[in-house]
């Protein structure tokens, strides 16, 4: 009973980012939501009072087969699973895209940020829309001209589909050479951009409030 009187007092509003020009729809103790103008991009942030439901964030290599197998189901895709210092926080950040029916790519990112009894979660979604698959298309016929990615004797394409961290993967949901980084700038539009931009703009611009550095860290 004396240990809930102890704990800090943390809110939704202990981390801040800014609106990035976008329209809020949604504001409570759980959940702030906002749209672009098009609304194509979904800005979400979440405070969790409860524990963390992660299961490590000391051994990378657990955490992405943990998420490989938790957006599996879903036919999702593993682009990018990292642990970084947010300004002296300790932080998950993800990019994952799951196919939409019946075409097109969304593309799903997150920064985790958790502590002993709480987190924080800010997410960015995107999809496509319109014409699809017009990145991986260009990409694809780019690296089949240099025969970095080829048809194999089987007729399949070969080194075009792979797990970014672990070659050894060959299960059916793996990200393709279109979704690397570099390629965001000939496609800046293009929602895997837009989601990695907007993550890249929040890492730079998302403020603690200094209660935070107060409360338990999270040490899984």
């Amino acid at each position: 009973m004396f240990k809930l009187f102890r704990k800090k007092k943390v809110t939704i509003d202990s981390i801040k980012i800014p609106k990035f020009g976008l329209k809020e729809v949604e504001n409570t103790k759980e959940e702030q939501a906002f749209v672009n103008q098009e609304q194509t991009l979904v800005l979400l942030k979440n405070f969790f009072d409860l524990e963390p439901d992660l299961p490590t964030i000391k051994d990378i290599d657990f955490l992405r087969k943990f998420y490989r197998e938790l957006i599996a189901p879903n036919g999702g895709a593993l682009i990018e699973v990292d642990l970084l210092q947010l300004k002296g926080f300790a932080t998950v950040k993800t990019i994952f895209k799951f196919p939409m029916d019946p075409k097109g790519m969304a593309y799903v990112g997150s920064i985790t940020i958790p502590f002993e009894n709480y987190s924080y979660v800010v997410k960015v979604q995107a999809a496509e829309v319109g014409m699809t698959g017009m990145r991986d298309a260009v990409i694809l016929d780019k690296l089949m001209g240099t025969k970095e990615v080829f048809i194999g004797d089987d007729d399949e394409i070969k080194n075009w589909f792979s797990d970014p961290y672990d070659s050894e993967i060959t299960n059916p949901g793996l990200r393709n050479k279109s979704d690397a980084r570099q390629y965001d700038a000939e496609f800046p539009e293009h929602p895997l951009s837009l989601v990695r931009k907007m993550l890249d703009n929040i890492e730079q611009e998302i403020v603690f409030d200094t209660k935070l550095t107060e409360i338990a860290k999270f040490d899984k």
